[in-house]
């Protein structure tokens, strides 16, 4: 009897079918090029090719074992459309595969015209190690990604002095959201104008001067059409300016991260078409940025999912669901990506309000404002300790509900922690701020002095569950002030709120015992 199981075990492992690709999506370039794809079965395999016509194919039917075939287009020149083919893989053991192939349309002329041979010279650390040396990250936000310039919200100019405040404060990690469009020289070649440039490369140097993380993005750009050729030419144009600045951003060592997006909505869907347009966009920015070459083919590379949404990211991109689509774009340098969300949950608590001088309350037509976050016990009042909501019957109705605070938080980080941090692919949350809600609460000094402890309950608590479930926390806004009347400076940045940075030190430290590895906050 043990023998005939043994044999009965053989005979069901060999005859298990395998085929080892898996649904994918592909790219030729627009200019024309050839792409490998490999994959093993232990039965003969066939790709019908019936009206493929552009795309041609080193091999079209195998046997059993690995195999490598090349897909090969010549140049894109069909005027404002991109082109692609389905290739169905199937083997005769039952198992198929799809293989989505794209070619974008040439609309603007290619930037990538000085590429140079690779170079590893400081670039050694994976995305993992990046991200376990970034203690806590902080936003330029409303600054380089203003209208008009970077005054163009009221905000002065980024200095040195801001990133060595930052540097002396503990934060080693700075996000700077950058606009290209009002800055280009040529809106119909997309070319961007060479002062930006300069000045980006100026404040990233800021940063590198400090020994700090620095991530630049493409903040507004490219685009919002999921199809047609409008879509074809946002995406030429993401192209277009990442060979533009991966180029001349090219000589920074692993301190500087390039991010594709920021929170592109299209069309306001978050549904599967938007997924799958949203990384073609993540597959195009890779593409443009390695094809550079030097230190760039080894960058850290940040990628976002549609509006930057957790939810839409724990829902789409499960990394171990090898037949779902969308898939993760194809990175051809292994262990250098991250994927960012940012996090403002409840949305009527971070996003809402805002310290406008007025007891009106911001409220909208899909919600109240809330000013109180917090249903743990942990705020005191003269020792004892109670909740961060309100008790005062006026403003029952602003108090954030339980399952959008602490447990909320706690389900959505332990969720991406087993989906993508534990699975090598780090987390990077390049956004989340509480809003200012206590100028809804003059005259009640008590409930205004709960709602600013409940921001700082809300900053501090969300980095350290960040931390605790491997992924970085960027702060918006908050904790340091750049004194500024309309864009001119009226003093040095300074520590706005030490609280709540003292807070969040605590926090990101508890959080980083908990995971077990990282930079601690001092």
């Amino acid at each position: 009897m043990a023998l005939l199981v043994v044999v009965s075990c053989k005979k069901n492992n060999i005859n298990a079918p395998q085929l080892t690709l898996s649904n994918i999506t592909d790219t030729i370039p627009a200019g024309g090029g050839t792409v490998a794809l490999t994959f093993n079965s232990n039965a003969a395999w066939s790709i019908d090719t019936t009206g493929f016509g552009w795309l041609k194919l080193s091999q079209t039917s195998g046997g059993g074992g690995a195999a490598t075939i090349t897909l090969t287009g010549a140049a894109n020149n069909k005027l404002g459309a991109s082109r692609s083919l389905l290739l169905n893989l199937n083997a005769g053991n039952g198992q198929s595969r799809r293989i989505t192939v794209w070619q974008d349309v040439i609309i603007y002329p290619s930037y990538n015209t000085s590429a140079i041979a690779a170079d590893a010279t400081g670039m050694s650390s994976t995305a993992t190690q990046i991200a376990n040396n970034i203690t806590y990250g902080w936003n330029f936000y409303n600054t380089m990604e203003a209208p008009g310039g970077e005054t163009g919200w009221g905000n002065p100019p980024i200095t040195q002095q801001q990133f060595d405040l930052l540097k002396a404060n503990g934060v080693n990690a700075v996000r700077i959201p950058i606009r290209y469009d009002g800055h280009l020289i040529n809106i119909a070649t997309a070319q961007i104008d060479p002062v930006w440039l300069a000045r980006i490369h100026q404040v990233i140097q800021y940063g590198i001067n400090d020994g700090m993380y620095v991530t630049i993005n493409i903040h507004y750009d490219p685009g919002s059409t999921l199809t047609g050729a409008q879509q074809d030419s946002a995406n030429a144009k993401h192209k277009a300016l990442w060979e533009q600045v991966a180029t001349y951003m090219r000589d920074f060592d692993e301190h500087l991260m390039f991010a594709s997006l920021n929170e592109t909505s299209l069309n306001n869907s978050n549904d599967v078409t938007s997924m799958i347009t949203t990384m073609r966009y993540h597959q195009t920015f890779i593409n443009a940025v390695r094809g550079t070459g030097g230190k760039n083919v080894y960058r850290t590379l940040v990628i976002q999912s549609p509006s930057a949404s957790t939810d839409i990211l724990n829902q789409y991109l499960d990394p171990t669901n090898v037949y779902k689509t969308p898939k993760l774009p194809t990175d051809p340098t292994p262990h250098k990506m991250m994927l960012e969300f940012h996090y403002y949950s409840p949305s009527q608590y971070c996003i809402l309000g805002g310290n406008d001088n007025t007891a009106v309350p911001q409220d909208a037509s899909w919600g109240k404002e809330l000013y109180f976050w917090g249903s743990r016990k942990t705020y005191s009042v003269n020792g004892t300790y109670d909740t961060y909501h309100t008790t005062n019957p006026l403003f029952l109705d602003r108090n954030c509900t339980a399952n959008s605070e602490e447990d909320y938080a706690d389900s959505i980080f332990k969720t991406v922690k087993t989906r993508f941090a534990d699975k090598g692919i780090p987390l990077f949350m390049g956004e989340y701020a509480p809003n200012d809600h206590f100028a809804r609460l003059t005259g009640y000094p008590a409930d205004s002095l709960k709602s600013r402890a409940s921001e700082t309950h809300f900053t501090a608590y969300i980095a350290q569950q960040a931390k605790a479930n491997g992924v970085i926390p960027y702060l918006w806004a908050g904790i340091f002030n750049r004194p500024a009347n309309n864009g001119v400076p009226t003093g040095p940045a300074v520590v706005g709120d030490q609280v709540t940075l003292d807070s969040v030190k605590v926090g990101v430290n508890r959080g980083i015992a908990a995971y077990g590895s990282g930079t601690k906050f001092q």
